[in-house]
């Protein structure tokens, strides 16, 4: 079931609807400017109260298989529009609300089928966008890295490097996995903190790493991928290349009921910017593009010293099933 708070399925319904009533209007045998007046007259507060009502709806809809939420916003706007016909005009009360009701249905049926034509034209994009995330993510030379930290360790330390061969396992059978669904922040969380123990074992004393993660954020549902490509990106850019200390910041909080995620590594102006920059923050921009649309945002540059990633998304909480 498309979002119907999402700012960017709102402006698609409404850009459909007066479509729909330029065409009608076109083929009305009144004048144009009379004809679609006159099914403006109706449609445009009916198209309001049909979204305010499916907004304040969503999580019951959201619960909903398409052919029933299609039948359930389908008996919601014929009502509106016919009540609004027999309202505007009740000499036509066995006529007009009648033919409007069905246009009111009709209009419901061809959004709809547009809005699940569309999301069924973004799962190759979906496929796609998760390809380029494996191979942006597995880098060769941090496998071979790890392997040769690994096996260092291996007689002086056996339980850190059976430790350091679990977090590769879980990081590589992540990557590797189908992440098409939302998943929970706390899985992004436990991730993030396995790969930053991988590369804090290979770049030492160089890597000082802050997370600060909200508890009220954790069950927010996010992207797979989403927290540690940011702090790959950070260590790519910021840690790497030079070989003073460093510190790579990720914080994850909830500012005015939004999930806000930061992420911030050392910026120098004048070093040579390692080539691939990007790949990651575009990758994770369209992914947020894919489950969110208009309603999640991705934000990057330098502040000074430092260089900053900000990614904004809704607070999206696991459907709970009924009892």
């Amino acid at each position: 079931m498309p979002d119907l708070r999402n700012p960017g399925v709102v402006a698609r319904v409404i850009v459909l609807v007066h479509l729909m009533l330029f065409a009608a209007a076109a083929l009305d045998s009144r004048s144009y400017a009379d004809a679609f007046t006159a099914l403006a007259t109706v449609a445009e507060p009916a198209l309001l109260a049909s979204l305010l009502a499916g907004y304040g709806a969503m999580p019951r809809l959201a619960r909903l298989s398409w052919p029933a939420a299609v039948a359930v916003a389908s008996v919601l706007v014929v009502s509106i529009v016919m009540a609004l016909a027999v309202m505007l005009d009740p000499a036509e009360v066995l006529v007009l609300p009648w033919r409007q009701g069905l246009l009111g249905c009709l209009a419901v049926i061809v959004v709809a089928e547009y809005l699940r034509l569309r999301a069924r034209a973004a799962r190759p994009a979906n496929a796609e966008a998760r390809l380029n995330a494996l191979q942006a993510r597995i880098r060769p030379h941090f496998l071979f890295n790890s392997l040769t930290a690994v096996l260092s360790l291996i007689h002086v330390d056996p339980h850190r490097a059976e430790q350091v061969l679990e977090d590769l396992a879980d990081l590589f059978r992540v990557l590797m996995s189908d992440n098409a669904s939302l998943v929970a922040m706390a899985r992004e969380v436990e991730l993030v903190r396995e790969y930053l123990r991988i590369e804090s074992l290979r770049l030492g004393d160089r890597l000082q790493v802050r997370l600060e993660i909200d508890p009220a954020a954790e069950g927010a549902l996010v992207p797979s991928l989403i927290l540690q490509p940011l702090a790959e990106n950070a260590i790519h850019h910021g840690i790497e290349p030079f070989a003073e200390v460093g510190d790579v910041t990720i914080r994850v909080g909830v500012i005015g009921g939004r999930l806000h995620i930061d992420a911030t590594n050392p910026w120098r102006p004048q070093a040579r910017i390692r080539p691939g920059n990007g790949m990651a923050l575009g990758n994770i921009r369209e992914r947020l593009d894919l489950h969110f649309d208009a309603d999640a945002s991705l934000r990057h540059g330098p502040i000074g010293n430092r260089y900053a990633v900000r990614i904004e998304l809704p607070m999206r909480a696991p459907v709970r099933a009924r009892p």
